[in-house]
C-alpha cells in the first residue's frame, strides 16, 4: 500500500526544508511512500473583470502555470527522482490552505508538510496560510522551520 505525503511549495527557501523533512519521513516509512509536490498560485475566483480583463487573466494564470512547473517544480521532481524518491507534480489556483486539504483528502494522504515564513508577528510564527491550513486540514500538518 503506497503511503502519500503532500509537501506544499512556494518557491522559498521554506519549501526547501519541506522537502529535506518530506525525504526523512520518506525514508523512515519506506518505498512504497510518494511525495507529492504541490505549488499552489493564489488565485481568487470572486473577482470582478471586463471581459478583456478576464482573456488577460487567464493567460496570466496559464503563465503562472508554466512557471510554476518550469522554475520550482521539475527542479525538485528530477533531484528527488536521482535520488531514488517516487514523486510527483501538481499546480493549482486558489486559496492554498484550502487546495493542500483537498488534495489530501483526494489522495488519501497521510501528512501534509509546509515550510514556515512569513513577516507580521503572526505569520512569523505560523505564516497566514499555514494558520489557516492547521485549521482546515483533515490530516497532519508538519511545520518546518
Amino acid at each position: 500500500m503506497t503511503t502519500s505525503l503532500i509537501v506544499g511549495l512556494d518557491g522559498t527557501p521554506g519549501g526547501d526544508s519541506a522537502i529535506a523533512h518530506a525525504k526523512r519521513v520518506a525514508t523512515l516509512i519506506g518505498p512504497e511512500t510518494n511525495i507529492i509536490l504541490c505549488y499552489v498560485v493564489e488565485w481568487s475566483p470572486y473577482s470582478f473583470n471586463t471581459p478583456e480583463e478576464n482573456a488577460q487573466r487567464a493567460g496570466r494564470r496559464e503563465s503562472e502555470i508554466k512557471l510554476a512547473r518550469e522554475r520550482v517544480l521539475a527542479p525538485a521532481i528530477t533531484e528527488l527522482e536521482k535520488e531514488g524518491y517516487q514523486v510527483e507534480g501538481r499546480v493549482r489556483h486558489g486559496d492554498a490552505a484550502e487546495i493542500l486539504s483537498l488534495l489530501a483528502r483526494e489522495v488519501n494522504a497521510e501528512l501534509i508538510i509546509v515550510g514556515r515564513k512569513g513577516e507580521s508577528v503572526r505569520s512569523r510564527i505560523f505564516g497566514s496560510v499555514t494558520a489557516h491550513l492547521i485549521q482546515e486540514a483533515s490530516v497532519p500538518v508538519t511545520v518546518v522551520p
